[in-house]
């Protein structure tokens, strides 16, 4: 195990250097040191040698070029152990370099920021960090690098214990890291230059993954799964990421899926909506002149299902909404806030887990899609449409009334949320019968309109929405036999000629999207 003679510091982040430093020194550890830094632990009465003094060349271009030479870069690459390297240390007189304490200028955090320019963030892409970085971690036979302030105590320890030196499981440990690190900040960079493209460009010809580990959960979708929450590193929090739990125990990955599911149905409402949602699907949604009578229609749709569900609101929970959630057991309320008594009151459920984001928002069309599958994953954009990019077509005798239209947009707007195959029956402002993930359409059909009447609710003067086209006549007459009155639908199926004959045999009007929304 090689002795740790001398140190090269340059860090942006300067918490714990200066203690840290002042404990290399005790163990007789040289520190070289750039700019910033060294100022901060000459002032710290840390005695320090200046990357300057070792080059003998100046920091220039404002700093931009400050360790970049072969007097630093060739005290970190030289392998100790091949003779012909020392030699040409020697022979330079170039001295080895055994430790490297380096973090990055704060890109991500830079990029963050809402009014960050162009230039701000050009200038806080780190070269020489890097560059270091990897050097040392390349040569961790020879060289320990140390990325992170959370490194320092572990670092201290293993050489206060061992005379100076670090054994070569910990340098191969830290190289891992150091190289996971310059990994995320070029991934990171990559991310905000080619956004751009992206966006104009369609779907990138690579994309590469940088996610943190937020926390273990429990478990994955079984007790037997493993499963933990990552997030984008460097981007700011959203969706259930971003919401703050206030009551509760800790959310489950099943929890997970259902508040992002819940909270995609509530982007597509302006006016107050609450989504009910079971197993990734929703069993009740609807809009209302309050969130109270929006939960209540939302929840008349499946009251069953709602028992143990996910409940979503896009408006401040008020003490109205609070008491209606509170009479049936739920799992999570996901919000943009709630008032005082609602949150007491809600307090008192003891399973029940609060979730407030700071806004609803929208939904981020710029994110792709991904599904892992074996040996790789599928990458699609979001099944996101603009309302002027959908061009509704009356294709039936009968056109729709303006009730019955506004009835089918709501429909529409929600099955695209529901497992294909995927029928809805509604009314202007809530669901009726939900009917989803079936193999078969006319399985859907016939589930919707079967659960709509065994929770007493009236089918006549519904519409429906199916989410793909009807590839025979037999949904058409079942929807007639419910009660509908009139139909949307993407249309496209080589029997369409048959489907719009039936609407017209029963005098629904029949509305044609061309768009398709199926879910998997």
């Amino acid at each position: 195990m090689p002795k740790v003679q001398r140190a090269l510091i340059s860090v942006y982040d300067k918490a714990g250097i200066a203690d840290f430093s002042r404990k290399l020194s005790e163990l007789n550890v040289e520190i070289i040191s750039t700019g910033g830094t060294a100022k901060h632990l000459n002032e710290s009465g840390i005695a320090t040698t200046s990357v300057t003094q070792v080059t003998a060349f100046p920091e220039i271009l404002g700093g931009r070029v400050k360790t970049l030479h072969p007097m630093i870069f060739g005290g970190l690459l030289a392998l100790r152990d091949d003779a012909t390297h020392m030699r040409e240390l020697e022979e330079h007189q170039i001295a080895s370099i055994d430790l490297v304490v380096v973090n990055l200028y704060p890109f991500e955090a830079t990029v963050a920021k809402e009014d960050a320019s162009l230039q701000q963030v050009l200038e806080n892409i780190d070269i020489g960090g890097p560059c270091l970085i990897r050097a040392a971690a390349k040569n961790f036979k020879d060289v320990a690098v140390v990325t992170s302030p959370r490194q320092y105590e572990l670092v201290l320890h293993e050489l206060q214990d061992n005379d100076g030196e670090l054994s070569l499981k910990t340098r191969r440990t830290l190289s891992a890291t150091a190289f996971e690190t310059t990994m995320a900040y070029d991934a990171a960079i990559h991310h905000y230059l080619s956004k751009e493209t992206h966006e104009t460009a369609g779907l990138p010809s690579s994309i590469h993954f940088d996610l943190e580990k937020v926390k273990d959960l429990r478990y994955g979708e079984n007790p037997h799964q493993k499963a933990a929450l990552y997030r984008a590193r460097g981007q700011q929090p959203s969706g259930p990421l971003g919401a703050r739990q206030l009551h509760g125990k800790a959310l489950s990955y099943n929890n997970l899926l259902d508040a992002n599911a819940a909270l995609g149905i509530l982007q597509e409402f302006e006016t107050p909506c609450v989504a009910i949602v079971k197993h990734n699907n929703p069993c009740g949604v609807a809009t209302g002149s309050s969130l109270a009578v929006a939960y209540e229609n939302a929840r008349a749709t499946d009251p069953v299902s709602a028992f143990g569900s996910i409940v979503g609101l896009n408006r401040r929970v008020d003490i109205d909404a609070a008491r209606a959630i509170s009479e049936i057991f739920t799992e999570v309320v996901l919000a943009p806030g709630y008032s005082a008594d609602a949150l007491n009151l809600l307090r008192r459920k003891k399973n029940v887990r609060l979730l407030e984001l700071a806004s609803i928002g929208s939904l981020n069309k710029a994110e792709h899609q991904l599904t892992r599958i074996q040996g790789g994953v599928l990458v699609q954009d979001q099944d996101f449409m603009e309302d002027s990019d959908i061009n509704l077509k009356v294709v039936s005798a009968r056109q729709p009334t303006s009730d019955e239209l506004t009835a089918l947009k709501f429909g529409w707007q929600i099955c695209k949320w529901v497992k294909s195959n995927a029928i809805v029956y509604c009314r202007a402002d809530r669901t009726i019968g939900i009917g989803a993930g079936q193999m078969s359409r006319v399985d859907s059909s016939h589930i919707a309109a079967d659960k709509a009447r065994k929770m007493g609710l009236d089918l006549a003067g519904t519409v429906l929405a199916s989410d793909a086209f009807f590839p025979f006549r037999d949904g058409v007459d079942i929807a007639a036999e419910a009660g509908a009155t009139a139909i949307i639908q993407p249309g496209g199926s080589i029997r369409d000629d048959e489907v719009i004959q039936a609407a017209n045999e029963h005098g629904l009007a029949m509305v044609f999207s061309g768009v398709r929304h199926f879910r998997h």
